[in-house]
């Protein structure tokens, strides 16, 4: 299972068609955060966890840009204390930030952020929380707001002539590492 960006997840799947053995048979839905006025947040922050065992929060971006031109930095960590909490196998640090970030988007008090331990409790928690607060939205905001800050965010279908009109255009003026014209078909930086 992986955490990153503070709200977007991953949970791990295979590439199989089968993806026996997934620790989530469904997909977690793409999330997008708001806060308490229920205003959509932008979330910059750039934080990663891999298995409740390895760590990295930063500014950074994974292109080439943010590595090598923009003044970015970012820390990996991997801790050398084991987690005493079930599942096993995880370390300190990254399962901590972790659960202190998904606790933070679930509105969860600092005693009940253990309860996210577990990877299938923690996505179930998320969909849940996206789901109750989605409801009270289409209700039109009547009633006490559910606690978290998470929305389901369902990716946009692009038709097929849309993709066809729009892929030549991306391709020729998007260049996600910044690069000035003369460099984007280039191998250099």
């Amino acid at each position: 299972m992986a955490f990153a960006g503070g709200i977007d997840l991953c949970h791990g799947r295979r590439d199989d068609a089968s993806h026996e053995g997934d620790p989530q048979p469904s997909p977690m839905p793409h999330a997008y955060g708001e806060n308490h006025r229920g205003t959509p947040v932008y979330v910059h922050a750039k934080a990663c966890v891999v298995d409740d065992v390895w760590g990295s929060v930063g500014s950074d971006n994974v292109n080439l840009r943010s590595w090598t031109y923009d003044s970015e930095l970012s820390c990996a960590v991997l801790d050398a204390r084991e987690d005493p909490r079930p599942p096993h196998g995880a370390l300190r640090f990254a399962r901590d930030l972790r659960l202190d970030l998904m606790a933070e988007h679930l509105d969860l008090p600092d005693g009940r952020r253990d309860e996210l331990c577990d990877p299938v409790a923690a996505f179930d928690a998320f969909a849940r929380s996206a789901a109750a607060l989605d409801a009270w939205h289409r209700r039109g905001r009547v009633g006490p707001r559910p606690p978290g800050r998470l929305r389901t965010h369902a990716a946009p279908h692009l038709s097929r002539v849309r993709k066809l009109l729009a892929m030549p255009l991306y391709r020729f003026a998007v260049d996600p590492d910044g690069r000035p014209p003369d460099l984007r078909r280039s191998r250099d930086f």
